[in-house]
């Protein structure tokens, strides 16, 4: 268990802080949970431009206001995008996932060999789809704003550097020529025609297409309190999230 954490011997009272692509396994994994939990979701959108993703999480996590126990984050690094996050009052906890694909796996094991089989995989989710699949246009270039990728080409030059930043945007803009499969995740929770269309638009891409079963392990312990293992990133208060560039994925940076 992360030093300084203590499980306390009552539900604890949580603020859920997701994206709106996790919103589903989210919620489910709130109403069976033995926690107090209040759920807050953001746009996938948010994603086309890391630094304002960090400002708008850091805003909530601000804004949680006395007696609760921990917020949980449904994100991973999310292409830096939780970086730098800072822990307020309480602690902030993550999975260690490079994005939520991760997530909806369960695991970095699971992430890893379906990327070994298949490194080709675009993915689907019922959540993204029904929600106007924002991001994905935007890395089509079907629905950029041009401040959108100058606020991202800007954050990537910060941290990586010109010339790793301009490969970066080179890569997000060439993506649809590197797939071969389109893989719907399939939740447990789907209501509507997303599976067809995903389908129906992996086809049409000349992607053969199949539905894979999620793994929600995570994301109920995240809501759970589940925290005692190397699944998770606990942040205690006055600690910033950090990217450790090794199997770890993330890691605290305490205060001088």
């Amino acid at each position: 268990m992360t030093a300084g954490w203590t499980r306390r011997d009552r539900p604890l009272r949580i603020r859920a802080i997701s994206c709106d692509i996790l919103l589903r396994p989210v919620y489910l994994a709130a109403a069976t949970s033995p926690n107090i939990v209040d759920v807050v979701d953001l746009s996938a959108a948010l994603h086309v431009a890391p630094a304002t993703l960090r400002e708008r999480i850091q805003e909530q996590i601000d804004l949680v206001p006395p007696g609760y126990d921990a917020v949980v984050l449904a994100y991973g690094l999310c292409g830096g995008g939780t970086v730098g996050l800072v822990a307020r009052d309480v602690p902030v906890v993550l999975t260690r996932a490079h994005d939520c694909i991760t997530i909806f796996l369960g695991g970095r094991e699971r992430f890893a060999a379906e990327f070994e089989a298949t490194p080709g995989t675009y993915w689907y989710v019922a959540d993204q789809i029904d929600r106007g699949n924002a991001l994905k246009g935007w890395l089509l270039g079907n629905a950029a704003r041009a401040e959108d990728a100058a606020a991202t080409y800007a954050d990537y030059v910060a941290r990586f550097g010109e010339k790793n930043a301009a490969y970066l945007m080179e890569t997000l803009g060439e993506w649809a020529g590197r797939y071969e499969r389109g893989a719907f995740l399939d939740v447990g929770v789907e209501s509507t025609d997303a599976e067809a269309r995903a389908q129906a638009e992996a086809t049409e891409r000349g992607w053969r297409f199949e539905k894979v079963l999620a793994d929600l392990r995570l994301v109920r312990g995240l809501i759970d309190g589940d925290w005692d293992d190397d699944r998770y990133q606990v942040l205690l208060p006055g600690q910033t999230l950090r990217m450790t560039y090794d199997e770890t994925i993330m890691g605290p940076t305490i205060p001088d």
